[in-house]
C-alpha cells in the first residue's frame, strides 16, 4: 500500500491533492468535498484540521 504524502500538485499545502492521490480521485472533488465540509462545520475547525494535517503528512 502507498504511503500518504503531500502532493506537488498544490494550491495550498498539497494536503487535498495528496490525499486524491492515495485514494486515486481528482483533486478536484477532495477539494470540493473539503471547502463543503469546512463551511458547514463553520470554517474554523476545517482550516485547523488543514493545518494540522498540512505538519503532519510528508512532503512528496
Amino acid at each position: 500500500m502507498s504511503r500518504l504524502l503531500r502532493s506537488n500538485d498544490r494550491l495550498l499545502g498539497g494536503v487535498c491533492a495528496g490525499i486524491a492521490e492515495y485514494f486515486s480521485l481528482d483533486p478536484t472533488l477532495i477539494r470540493i468535498a473539503y471547502v463543503l465540509i469546512s463551511l458547514l462545520s463553520a470554517a474554523f475547525p476545517g482550516a485547523l484540521v488543514y493545518i494540522i494535517l498540512w505538519v503532519v503528512i510528508p512532503p512528496k
